[in-house]
């Protein structure tokens, strides 16, 4: 389904990303796992056509390279981390952007029946539906971040790409976001990417994992089949005695 291959790109200067290779099948959930600073981010943004970039990324057997930009937003989406920049939109109008793609007319002015029945849906499915008429400048963080994971889902793309998208979330609502990711992914014809620093987290999220390492792949394996040497190696820690000190807590 989507195929990301011989990826190599940078930011002016030598590769942060080299010669990176995967797939990700229909319904599949690919997390991609390493310290900050080995090039995770920076392969997402050339996956989502951010980023010049060497290589190939196709989804479906389609170059995506070859679509404007409202066939590629069928296709892919990318939800970054949060930033500070954003506008004195409502909740609303944020999530009905994720539209774009699929109205003929202006974003806001071109909005249908269909439309304002999938926003809905969204805002309902991210917890948000009650701030539906705020301004997102007087969100916190983490209303914010389930704002943009709604407006994400209503552009039903056929792949999302996820960077760090626990950030600002408390516990009850990371748990929450993964598992809306996980009935998303049900659906047919549909798969995830996403970046996570939390790694227990990741391992309850993912059916893969995909270990980086200074910006090349260390290894890609099944969630369960995971070498967790190799996790500690990647880390420069134990990460294995660590979680299980951490677990002793609540015994």
């Amino acid at each position: 389904m989507l195929n990301v291959e011989h990826i190599t790109c940078g930011y002016g200067g030598a590769p942060v990303v080299r010669d990176i290779s995967f797939a990700v099948a229909p319904g599949e959930r690919l997390c991609i796992l390493g310290p900050n600073g080995c090039g995770k981010t920076t392969l997402l943004r050339a996956v989502a056509g951010l980023l010049p970039h060497e290589g190939r990324v196709a989804v479906d057997g389609e170059d995506m390279a070859g679509l404007d930009r409202r066939r590629a937003a069928k296709k892919l989406a990318l939800m970054s981390q949060l930033t500070d920049m954003y506008f004195s939109y409502t909740v609303y109008e944020t999530v009905m952007m994720g539209r774009y793609a699929h109205q003929r007319r202006g974003v806001l002015a071109g909005q249908g029946p269909e439309d304002k029945r999938i926003v809905q849906e969204c805002l309902e499915r991210t917890g948000t539906a009650d701030l539906r008429d705020r301004l997102i400048t007087e969100l916190s963080g983490g209303q914010l971040q389930r704002v943009f994971l709604a407006r994400t889902f209503a552009q039903e793309p056929r792949v999302i790409l996820l960077d760090e998208p626990t950030n600002h979330l408390d516990l009850r609502y990371q748990v929450e976001l993964v598992e809306s990711l996980k009935r998303w992914v049900q659906q047919e014809g549909r798969c995830v990417v996403g970046v996570l620093h939390d790694v227990n987290l990741a391992l309850a999220f993912a059916d893969r994992v995909m270990l980086m390492e200074q910006g090349a792949v260390r290894t890609i394996a099944d969630r369960d089949s995971l070498d967790l040497d190799a996790v500690s190696q990647v880390y420069g820690m134990d990460v294995r005695g660590y979680m299980r000190e951490s677990l002793k807590r609540w015994a």
